[in-house]
């Protein structure tokens, strides 16, 4: 059986404010958001499920002009919203799912861009793009997150979130950069400094003053680049509403310096955001994953002239 057709979101209900402005004329969607809820392998603090409906609804207020590219990115590029789909059970069903709808969005051709849900999900969004539907060669993963996720498997589930990383590397020709670590495993750490860590390079938290962010764009020049961007990369200070939040984390605009290196040094080709499980009475952390999203977007797919990185 194939997958059922894709069902959109009514415009009043997708990503951004309904009476934005749209590129001139007719066409598939550019970029098309996929709400995808999953919640199965948390291991501390829940709410992972009600991450995509909370930042659908926090994008309705964000301004749409955005001065660093001094424009309104959404007017160069066309947006959709999939309805979140019921997903499936058991977990590996759920990873199946997530790479067939980001596999018809990709024969669409359309970015896409997944809204966990937890960072389970990144195992099967990254599939499509080395196994059928991408196009150009391996791809990178731009990995942005306090934790390593390189265990083989977790609790006894392989596909769990703390093994998203390595469930990506056996997608097919992957390679990783991670960036902002801060939190991982003994076993892990023997992985990194083994074979694991031939296809993964960490950028540690810890080290940031020290990154050299040219040799990180020299990695990235011409590759295509697949974002999974974990709000816990953020510091608990800007972004507290997460299961495992980390202590030592990034500032908004480090994370926006990184995404932005990227699309420039190489071609961003989808992305997620994952593990952002909504506080109650606090909608500041909703609305910064949103306009991390709309930042994302912006980046990959606007024309624009981007800002000094």
């Amino acid at each position: 059986m194939g997958e059922p057709p894709l069902t959109y979101l009514p415009r009043e209900e997708g990503f951004l404010e309904p009476d934005r402005p749209e590129p001139d004329g007719p066409g598939a969607p550019r970029a098309v958001v996929i709400p995808f809820p999953l919640e199965a392998s948390v291991t501390w603090g829940a709410g992972t499920a009600r991450g995509p409906e909370a930042l659908l609804a926090a994008s309705h207020a964000l301004e749409l002009f955005d001065d660093e590219l001094a424009r309104e990115p959404c007017r160069d590029f066309s947006i959709a919203t999939l309805a979140p789909p019921a997903v499936a059970t058991p977990l590996a069903a759920a990873i199946d799912q997530i790479a067939g709808i980001v596999g018809a969005i990709l024969g669409q051709g359309a970015f896409p861009l997944v809204l966990g849900g937890e960072h389970a999900l990144t195992a099967g969004a990254v599939r499509p793009f080395v196994q059928g539907e991408g196009e150009g060669g391996p791809l990178t993963v731009l990995h942005l997150d306090a934790h390593a996720d390189l265990r083989d498997g977790y609790l006894g589930e392989p596909f769990s979130h703390a093994a998203a990383m390595r469930r990506a590397l056996e997608a097919g020709d992957v390679q990783i950069v991670s960036l902002g670590l801060r939190s991982l495993s003994a076993e892990e750490w023997d992985d990194l400094n083994g074979a694991v860590g031939e296809r993964v390079q960490v950028y540690w938290a810890r080290e940031r003053a020290g990154w050299d962010l040219d040799a990180l764009a020299a990695r990235l020049e011409g590759r295509r680049i697949y974002v999974s961007l974990d709000v816990d990369v953020l510091d608990p200070a800007a972004m507290p509403a997460t299961g495992t939040p980390e202590p030592g984390g990034l500032s908004f605009e480090e994370v926006c310096r990184l995404l932005r290196l990227a699309a420039r040094a190489g071609t961003i080709v989808g992305a997620d955001i994952v593990e952002l499980a909504p506080m109650a009475g606090f909608h500041a952390a909703d609305f910064t994953a949103a306009k991390l999203a709309y930042k994302l977007l912006a980046y990959a797919l606007s024309d624009a002239p981007r800002g000094t990185a």
